[in-house]
């Protein structure tokens, strides 16, 4: 099962006189993913190198900002992969000490620096989240709201029209015994919608 990071971890390395900050943090999209980035520019303006990869579903993105193909970003991605984690950057901020470290130097530099972060981060579980909604007479609305409370959902909208719309989520290991409740005590009453009400 996929986990991501409960907060950003660091690491620091110093190879042939090159320093590696590595950080590994979670992240979920590529927007934000490349504002850290820039941010870290900010911090670190007279760094070399600031390497980064991001795995983050159909998002995800390695680079190796200048360093040879193939030596930081995918290394770094890799790393991210093998852990099985999911909404997670990692950057390395590499300030050059003048040794030069070689392709497979490199590679072990990147691939260290992430996997040093990760030994101190803490990991949860990703949960599968399901949408649900349904409509209810306005007279319901009430029960149908301590329902979807009562079993830990939460609850995004809710509309007024000839009917009450409603719509949550919740923990997918938990739709199907919730979705069997309501069609129970609901007594018929209740209409599940594919498509939100405009």
């Amino acid at each position: 099962m996929a986990q991501t990071l409960a907060s950003p971890a660091h690491s620091e390395l110093i190879i042939k006189k090159s320093r590696f900050i590595g950080c590994v943090q979670p992240m979920r999209d590529r927007a934000s993913a490349q504002a850290a980035v820039d941010a870290l520019w900010k911090q670190h303006p007279a760094a070399a190198h600031i390497c980064w990869a991001l795995l983050a579903g159909g998002q995800s993105a390695a680079v190796d900002d200048g360093e040879p193909s193939g030596t930081a970003g995918r290394p770094m991605l890799d790393v991210l992969r093998h852990q099985e984690l999911e909404g997670v950057l990692a950057t390395v901020v590499r300030y050059f000490g003048g040794v030069k470290l070689g392709a497979g130097g490199l590679v072990r530099a990147y691939t260290d620096s992430v996997a040093q972060a990760l030994i101190g981060a803490e990991k949860i579980t990703l949960q599968r989240m399901a949408l649900l909604q349904c409509e209810v007479p306005y007279a319901m609305e009430g029960w149908l709201r301590r329902e979807i409370a009562q079993a830990g959902a939460e609850l995004l909208q809710v509309q007024h029209g000839s009917m009450v719309a409603a719509q949550w989520t919740l923990p997918e290991s938990a739709a199907t015994a919730l979705v069997e409740r309501l069609n129970d005590l609901g007594q018929g009453r209740l209409g599940w919608l594919e498509h939100w009400p405009d």
